[in-house]
């Protein structure tokens, strides 16, 4: 390497010296961002630079989280693109060549994922993020061994053993549904296989639908036999799903299975059914606070939504953002019995997303410049009405006797929050949560966000119509016949939203699955009717 190259002389002194002052640690702020290290030919000084930046001190690292947030959008960006590039092209290069062997450098990827790492919580720390957490995904990810990826982290933690598990976010979430169907698989096996050692070894004949969870169900008892099945079948919950209508002959080769989702979903989520309230100025369900004398309900549901993921099945569900902060609220079972389980720290914007007229009045509230206590008379206490009678519940201890003032008014609607969002559902949401854990129970939870796991479970809202026609499969007609022209004519000239409608028509849900529509099954057949009739 030429020793006078430009950008050689401008990091020459950082190989040599740690940063003393914070010009020193501005001078690694600055070069990153050179727009030069997005050609292969600076990638050693690039790489040497990184390596830099990747190991300065806790406190140097806190001073570039805070100087990458102040970036313009289009430098972030721009420095977020450069990285992701730096990886790929070190894992797959266009010209093996133009770079030292894998051999030699095993230090870049870890060394640059380390500083992307650093813009990574640069974003999550801004409100609002400066850039979708999803333009942090490196799809060339998807195509490595990421089974041994999972592996490594499992085996090894955080320690000094390098897995892009440990940083998660640059994993895309079709990576992230390869190692959990992967490792769900695994488990199924597990289970399966002992099913079998355990009748061999009772000298039983092995049966092959002891390798299924199967589900059978009388349509009028839907859910209260589902409930049954799932309780008396608990240990076979990691086992692949198979559903039988009681009386009606039939192989389940996926549609039953969908049926039953569809038909389920459908009839737990009606507001007689009292378990769920519909809130009509956000189009959201939330859970009845309202007691119970047995919450396996709302466990059924949440096994319901484990089964989902498990199997891969798309579910038309309406939660808010905060259910799935709930539900990772740990995203790991606490092996204690009495640990607290779903409750997360939920803020106004969460509010917001599920009640936004009453967190417009608490926004109010918080803006408020006259005198709250003279003005407003409230206290911390919260009324709610009960088979209509109106009950107060005090937000802490003697909050009947404390007057919200100006003074403590932030701390009023902290504990509103919490109380409407977490502590009055405590007892429904455990029950849920439990439900979806006990089937999804999987160290592989730990890599998603709740954003995430909302799509694993029920599908993305983005739809490309003319991917579904690429994809669509035809059965006694071919794409050229005047029929399915004029079919794909009117669709393409739909809306989006009729466009969502045909496709809640004819899969059960208007979204679409993780890996996009390639996964999808989308099939028109012709059925030959006599003339005669």
């Amino acid at each position: 390497m030429c020793t006078n190259h430009p950008l050689l002389i401008s990091v020459e002194f950082l190989f040599f010296a740690r940063p003393r002052t914070k010009d020193d640690l501005r001078a690694y702020f600055l070069l990153v961002q050179n727009p030069q290290f997005t050609n292969t030919s600076t990638y050693v000084i690039y790489a040497h630079l990184l390596r830099q930046t990747a190991t300065l001190s806790e406190a140097d690292h806190h001073f570039l989280v805070h100087w990458f947030q102040k970036l313009p959008l289009r430098r972030f960006k721009q420095l977020v693109e450069s990285l992701l590039q730096f990886i790929s092209l070190r894992l797959f290069p266009a010209k093996p060549d133009d770079l030292p062997p894998m051999a030699k450098c095993t230090w870049w990827i870890p060394s640059a994922t380390r500083v992307l790492a650093l813009l990574n919580a640069a974003n999550s720390l801004a409100n609002p993020p400066i850039i979708p957490f999803t333009d942090f995904y490196n799809s060339t990810l998807d195509h490595i061994d990421l089974v041994e990826e999972y592996r490594i982290w499992q085996c090894y933690g955080n320690s000094h053993r390098f897995s892009f598990c440990q940083f998660p976010f640059i994993l895309s979430l079709t990576a992230k549904k390869i190692i959990i169907q992967r490792d769900s698989e695994q488990q199924m096996i597990t289970v399966a296989r002992q099913s079998l050692v355990d009748k061999v070894s009772r000298r039983q004949k092995p049966d092959m639908n002891m390798l299924f969870l199967n589900v059978k169900v009388r349509r009028v008892h839907l859910v209260n036999d589902s409930l049954d099945e799932l309780t008396r079948k608990r240990a076979d919950l990691k086992k692949k799903l198979k559903v039988t209508f009681d009386g009606e002959a039939g192989l389940d080769m996926g549609g039953l299975t969908k049926e039953w989702f569809l038909l389920l979903i459908r009839q737990i989520f009606q507001p007689d059914y009292g378990m769920f309230t519909y809130q009509w100025d956000s189009r959201f369900y939330w859970f009845s606070s309202l007691k119970c004398e047995s919450y396996s309900e709302f466990r059924l549901v949440g096994a319901l939504m484990g089964l989902a993921v498990y199997n891969s099945i798309t579910l038309d569900v309406q939660f808010p953002p905060c259910c799935y902060k709930k539900l990772l609220s740990p995203p790991v079972v606490p092996s204690h019995q009495n640990a607290t389980v779903g409750v997360a720290s939920l803020t106004l914007d969460d509010l917001r997303q599920l009640m936004p007229d009453l967190a417009h009045g608490l926004t109010a509230l918080i803006n408020y410049e006259g005198n709250i206590e003279d003005d407003f008379c409230s206290t911390f206490q919260i009324f709610q009405e009960e088979f209509g009678i109106i009950k107060s519940r005090n937000l802490k201890p003697g909050g009947d006797k404390i007057p919200v003032t100006n003074q403590n008014r932030q701390e009023y609607v902290q504990l509103y929050i919490d109380f409407l969002l977490n502590k009055s559902i405590y007892k429904q949401f455990a029950a849920f949560y439990y439900g979806f854990h006990s089937v999804c129970a999987s160290n592989a939870l730990m890599l998603l966000l709740p954003e995430e796991v909302e799509i694993l479970v029920c599908g993305s809202p983005e739809l490309d119509i003319y991917a579904l026609q690429k994809i669509t499969q035809y059965e006694g007609y071919s794409k050229m016949d005047p029929t399915i022209r004029y079919f794909w004519d009117v669709v393409l000239g739909f809306s989006l939203e009729f466009q969502k409608q045909l496709l809640h028509f004819t899969t059960g849900s208007d979204r679409v699955p993780v890996g996009g529509l390639a996964d999808l099954s989308f099939k028109i057949t012709k059925i030959d009717v006599p003339t005669d009739w």
